[in-house]
């Protein structure tokens, strides 16, 4: 069941892998498949081995469906950013170094780059620290995310979200690039913010980007 859904999931991970966002079994990969049903990696699994099997079926209350492996522990958190953004189709969460470095000891990544406003639309909020494998997680985010499709959460890591797993993973590769953009234009001084109104111009061209 949803084979061809698991097999992208697959796929996204090991991209996130390739552009150093995850390490070894750090990270996940969900699916919003059906009402009330989603596809979750499965908890603590090197993603080189997993198979579409190894991909679990849970529904709004994180009981397993399908599968047998114990889904990722933050499933509570991504079920309800599901349930709370019925636009979001697909999650990924990172662990990706430049963005979480920013959140230790800032609130926000500026949208001063196109990269950031073309992926994630508007300035990309740090969200306050949260244990992992905690509900509370999904709540910051969704409180915390605003017009952004990703949240930087405090001492942890990315979590990014689209209507598909392709504008998911756009949303933390195109991330991580300009973090570290960002962190080295800080080493050198401040960064001048855009004005909203560029912001929106640059927003609105990424609706006739590709084919």
């Amino acid at each position: 069941m949803f084979e061809k859904e698991k097999k992208q999931m697959i796929e996204a991970a090991l991209k996130m892998k390739e552009y150093h966002l995850i390490s070894l079994t750090g990270g996940n990969v969900s699916m919003r498949v059906a009402e009330d049903k989603y596809l979750v990696t499965p908890s603590g699994m090197y993603y080189e081995t997993m198979k579409p099997e190894d991909i679990v079926l849970i529904n709004g209350r994180c009981e397993v469906l399908e599968g047998k492996r114990k889904p990722s522990s933050d499933a509570s958190a991504l079920v309800y950013i599901f349930e709370h953004k019925k636009e979001v189709g697909a999650i990924v969460h990172t662990h990706q170094p430049y963005a979480t470095a920013i959140g230790l000891n800032n609130d926000k990544l500026p949208a001063c780059l196109v990269t950031i406003i073309d992926a994630n639309h508007a300035d990309v909020p740090v969200a306050p620290w949260t244990p992992s494998q905690d509900v509370g997680m999904g709540k910051l985010c969704v409180e915390y995310a605003t017009d952004a499709n990703a949240v930087i959460m405090k001492n942890h890591g990315v979590i990014a979200f689209g209507a598909d797993l392709e504008e998911a993973l756009f949303g933390v590769v195109y991330l991580e690039e300009a973090a570290k953009t960002y962190v080295l234009a800080r080493i050198m001084g401040e960064v001048e913010e855009l004005p909203p109104e560029e912001i929106a111009k640059e927003r609105s061209g990424w609706v006739n980007y590709g084919q």
